[in-house]
């Protein structure tokens, strides 16, 4: 069988290569300026068109990005640890803490919450048991970090059980929601986490002001009693471009 030839590498493909590379060995460090435009031209001998879109294709991944009046830097990732299993420890939030709290250090945060009566959309209803005509509290929120929107989470939990509550407010008080539903006696003990990567609706590239290429992940939480009982089920959308997320398992 005859051996099909070598794609010849476009050479905008080849620029980005080895800028990508400059950027990955430090020799371009977070927040440098890039150089301009004519030494860049001059420097790998492109047209205009062909290194502005070599350019595009790291504002894309996510390496760098345009600032305005400034030029092109490389993008700072300093990105948010998530310890997935860790951040749900019951000692932590019956102790009146945030599960923010151990995933920030010292970063400043801040959340927008809105909180409204809903019926369940199918899939919720599904992971509840439910009919999908069911009243749920909803609990929406975008989360900002160094004021940067970093996530989008909504919560859904029976409205029969958190009625009159401060579930149903937008400050749920210390220890956040889990802790109001252990005082209501149906503390979340066990959690589920489904996790898949995706590209955002253009909704979302809004509201998370996402850099052109960025992808998102989606990740549902099933927070349920030690019964069994779903109390909770949380989706969340973050940016992937802006999270590590943490997974420790013993044996």
């Amino acid at each position: 069988m005859a051996q099909q030839p070598k794609r010849k590498q476009p050479r905008h493909e080849e620029i980005a290569d080895l800028l990508r590379a400059k950027i990955d060995a430090g020799e371009l460090a977070p927040g440098e300026k890039l150089p301009s435009e004519k030494h860049l031209l001059e420097e790998y001998g492109v047209s205009l068109t062909t290194m502005r879109s070599a350019l595009d294709t790291l504002k894309a991944e996510g390496l760098i990005a345009s600032r305005q009046g400034y030029g092109i830097t490389v993008r700072e990732f300093r990105p948010l640890r998530r310890p997935a299993i860790q951040r749900l420890s019951k000692e932590a939030w019956l102790s009146g803490k945030s599960i923010w709290d151990g995933d920030l250090e010292d970063r400043p945060w801040r959340v927008d919450v809105e909180v409204d009566e809903a019926s369940a959309p199918p899939r919720v209803a599904q992971l509840f048991g439910v009919e999908s005509d069911r009243s749920m509290c909803r609990r929406s929120r975008r989360f900002f970090v160094d004021d940067r929107p970093v996530q989008l989470a909504v919560s859904y939990l029976p409205m029969g059980l958190v009625a009159g509550t401060r579930i149903t407010e937008k400050d749920t008080g210390p220890g956040g929601l889990y802790r109001r539903l252990a005082e209501l006696g149906r503390e979340p003990v066990r959690f589920r986490e489904e996790v898949r990567a995706r590209m955002p609706r253009p909704s979302e590239v809004e509201l998370l002001e996402l850099m052109p290429g960025t992808p998102v992940l989606e990740i549902v939480r099933i927070a349920a009693t030690a019964e069994g009982e779903v109390v909770e089920v949380n989706d969340m959308l973050l940016d992937a471009g802006s999270y590590i997320l943490d997974y420790v398992f013993s044996s």
